[in-house]
Order: C-alpha cells, then sequence, then structure tokens
C-alpha cells in the first residue's frame, strides 16, 4: 500500500477523450497511477522540460489545496467528509474552457460560472479545514508571505492556503512558468480544442493523495449530487 503524505480535493475529468488527452500531455494518469508517453506537437521541443511541475499532481483543478493531515485524522475521516459534502451539493455547469496565459503559466479556465465556482470552493474549504494540520513556518515561507496582500496572508493563516474564499480561481494548469509562452500556447490550442467539453461541468469532488515521491494520485472520486 502506497504511503499518502498529503491529501487535497481537486476537479479531475472523468475518463473520456478530454481526460485522455490532457493526462497524456502531462505524461502522468493520476487515476491509473502510471507515466505516459507525452505527444510530440508542432513548436514545443520537448514537452518534459514544459510540464515538470505539473506532470507530478496530474490533471486537475484544485479545490482544495493539498494538506497533511492534523493529529488524529485518518484516511478514513477525509474521504468520509469529502463523500459526506459531495452528496450535499450540485455539480457546477459552466459554459466551456478556455486557453489563458496566467502570469507565465498556461492553464485552461472555465468561463460563466465564477459564482458557482467561489460558493463550492468556499464549502469544501470551510469543510476540510479541520482535517488539515496547522501550518509549520517552513510551510508558510514556502508560500512566500512578502508577495502576498495582506488579505492573501490573513486567508493563509486562517484557512492554510492564500488562494481561497473570494481569492479563489479554477484553473487547470498545463505548463510550467514560461519564458515565451505564446508557441506553446498555439500548440496547445490546437491540440486540445476538440475535446475540450462544452459545457464544461464540474461533476465530482476527487479525493486526491501524494505519495512519498510527490507523485499524486487520484484515490476516490464522490459524485456532486445534492
Amino acid at each position: 500500500m502506497r504511503q499518502i503524505i498529503r491529501f487535497a480535493v481537486y476537479y479531475a475529468p472523468r475518463p473520456g477523450a478530454f481526460a485522455t488527452r490532457a493526462a497524456e500531455w502531462l505524461g502522468w494518469d493520476a487515476e491509473a497511477g502510471v507515466p505516459l508517453p507525452q505527444p510530440s506537437l508542432a513548436g514545443i521541443a520537448d514537452p518534459a522540460t514544459v510540464t515538470q511541475d505539473p506532470r507530478r499532481y496530474g490533471f486537475h483543478g484544485t479545490i482544495r489545496a493539498p494538506f497533511r493531515l492534523a493529529e488524529g485524522v485518518t484516511a478514513q475521516q477525509v474521504a468520509e467528509t469529502v463523500a459526506s459534502l459531495a452528496r450535499s451539493r450540485a455539480s457546477v455547469s459552466c459554459e466551456g474552457l478556455r486557453l489563458e496565459n496566467l502570469h507565465g503559466f498556461l492553464a485552461l479556465t472555465p468561463l460563466g460560472c465564477e459564482a458557482e465556482l467561489l460558493d463550492l470552493g468556499a464549502a469544501v474549504v470551510e469543510a476540510t479545514n479541520p482535517l488539515r494540520a496547522p501550518l509549520t513556518e517552513a510551510d508558510v515561507a514556502r508560500r512566500r508571505p512578502e508577495r502576498l496582500s495582506p488579505r492573501q496572508r490573513e486567508l493563509l493563516a486562517r484557512w492554510g492556503y492564500p488562494h481561497v474564499m473570494e481569492e479563489f480561481r479554477f484553473h487547470l494548469t498545463l505548463t510550467d512558468r514560461l519564458a515565451d509562452p505564446d508557441p506553446v500556447a498555439a500548440a496547445l490550442g490546437a491540440h486540445f480544442a476538440p475535446v475540450l467539453p462544452r459545457p464544461f461541468v464540474i461533476e465530482d469532488l476527487c479525493l486526491f493523495g501524494e505519495d512519498a515521491a510527490g507523485r499524486f494520485h487520484l484515490l476516490h472520486r464522490h459524485a456532486l449530487t445534492g
């Protein structure tokens, strides 16, 4: 049995063309827990060199960022909390997805569902907050608090992550931060266009776990049925 050192609540697409193409692009199938050969795309010399960070997480949209368990909390409790929350919340339907440059890295971002996503994100963060261990000094330092706004520092202290509540911006990361994103954006736009879902629906809360090697795995998929 693999050792899980951190847990997270993500969106991950259900099996299908979109999920397959995204996993192949990143070179990691988080559901199967296996590496995949990455596609050769015009304008991108080596996909592995522009996907190093997102590869270890697998294709996902963060809803609750990774956290270590509080003392006395078990993995079963985390799974039960996420399952219960999913039963009480409805799915979120968005118009679609667009490719966007987010301060140097490329991601797919949703259209037409900001309020619903903020509401879902807040509910997940609140429900899972009692499960997480307090941040260590090293945890806080990794978030570069000197670069955060006063409100983001407040959110970090209260919820363990600065980009939550009104600061939450759902996105599906595709690359590392790039010096010149334009050629990669052109290639990825063409690569993903045939499989982008329209509408784009967040149908599940997915519990992910980080193994000792730093790779994330999809542990449980809980349908939003509220």
